[in-house]
């Protein structure tokens, strides 16, 4: 067996970032800009009123002076000409400031008699101004690699990027094995259980930004798993789930390595998770999973989802950890890395009693992972701990 962290490192090994596409702005949240975006235009592209008021030139700024209006500048529609003395143009939030105006007083601010304004007491310093430039100028950049958020998207459309370049979503094939196994909605026989992992491990890769290929149930026959194996073809990474143990139906490795897969590791000293395989097949990635339910799933938050960053040209690290006040009592743990399911709640973390790797509804109401080392000596509440976030 070897550790996580060495297990970790084995697979980043394999992995090849993918390759780059351009995609229309408005299809890129969520994606992972490759490229770095430059922008073609200042923003504010001009000097524009922050306020609502009067633009004017700010020596003339004084308590009861009065200024004749002689026009307005609104929001894509600018006052053409030039302010001189004495004069002020009505001017609107986001407008252009006119020509010989560097001051905006709030129309609060005024009293207003036909075309003349005076300008009241207790006037604010202003000068309630956007220079031209003040968020970003041509030039600019936005750097990659970078998860595209709501918020960046917004910032390229002011840049005025219509086309964004963007790492190709990897493609997971997903490939559950073993003749206990029929699709949910399906009448199990009487030694035959739903087919579940694949579906959590779908969501869990399209979340992280994965296309995910959900096969047919692979059989326990060679013939059988050599099909969906084909079936997977043009994939950037495979996941198996079960079979990859030693017993006499565990066909995964044999038929995986007939058809040109490399092994990488096998076993990996963590509880839930231990009989864990990678390699490389062909141009993907593969790694065989247990058939446990939180088995396959917890390995898919360690290994899984890392890799799938990687490709995605993200750093290569492990998943992030957080650190949590102990609500509760642990034993010493034993020579393997233990994942515990937690429940995370105000900063204080409770394991569940059971942790056995079978059990889908403890998992299902966990929101954390203790991260326990190999043979860590026994754990106080109060402590401070290790987590992994899920």
């Amino acid at each position: 067996m070897i550790s996580v962290n060495d297990a970790l490192t084995r697979i980043f090994d394999l992995v090849t970032p993918t390759g780059v596409e351009t995609v229309p702005l408005a299809q890129a949240a969520g994606r992972v800009l490759a490229e770095p975006v430059t922008a073609r235009r200042d923003q504010p592209p001009f000097a524009a009123s922050a306020m609502d008021g009067y633009a004017l030139n700010s020596v003339e700024a004084e308590v009861d002076a009065q200024l004749m209006v002689i026009g307005t500048s609104a929001a894509g529609h600018g006052f053409d000409g030039k302010i001189g003395p004495g004069q002020t143009v009505r001017i609107f939030t986001g407008a252009p400031m006119p020509q010989g105006a560097d001051r905006v007083i709030l129309q609060e601010d005024v009293t207003v008699s036909g075309s003349i304004i005076t300008l009241n007491h207790g006037l604010d310093v202003g000068p309630h101004v956007r220079p031209a430039g003040a968020d970003f100028r041509v030039g600019d950049q936005l750097k990659a690699p970078r998860l595209l958020t709501p918020a960046d998207l917004a910032l390229l459309a002011s840049m005025n990027i219509a086309d964004v370049p963007v790492r190709r979503r990897p493609v997971v094939a997903i490939i559950a094995t073993g003749d206990e196994l029929v699709m949910p909605g399906e009448e199990p026989g009487p030694a035959q259980i739903i087919a579940s992992n694949g579906f959590g491990l779908k969501a869990l890769v399209e979340q992280a930004g994965a296309e995910a290929r959900l096969l047919p149930i692979a059989r326990d026959t060679e013939a059988a798993l050599r099909a969906v194996f084909k079936l997977a073809e043009g994939a950037d990474m495979i996941l198996t789930i079960g079979g990859a143990s030693v017993g006499d139906h565990d066909i995964v490795a044999p038929v995986a390595a007939e058809l040109g897969m490399e092994q990488a590791f096998y076993k990996v000293a963590m509880r839930p998770g231990k009989p864990l395989m990678a390699g490389q097949m062909g141009g993907a990635v593969m790694v065989g999973l247990p058939g446990n339910p939180v088995s396959s799933m917890v390995c898919g938050h360690i290994f899984v989802l890392p890799a799938i960053r990687a490709m995605l040209g993200l750093h290569a690290r492990p998943a992030p950890r957080a650190q949590a006040t102990l609500a509760a009592d642990l034993r010493e743990n034993g020579p393997r890395e233990h994942y515990m399911r937690a429940r995370l709640c105000d900063g204080r973390v409770t394991p569940f009693d059971s942790q056995d790797s079978a059990l889908l509804t403890i998992l299902s109401e966990a929101n954390a992972l203790i991260v326990r080392p190999p043979n860590d000596g026994p754990r106080r509440t109060g402590d401070v701990v290790d987590y992994l976030p899920i």
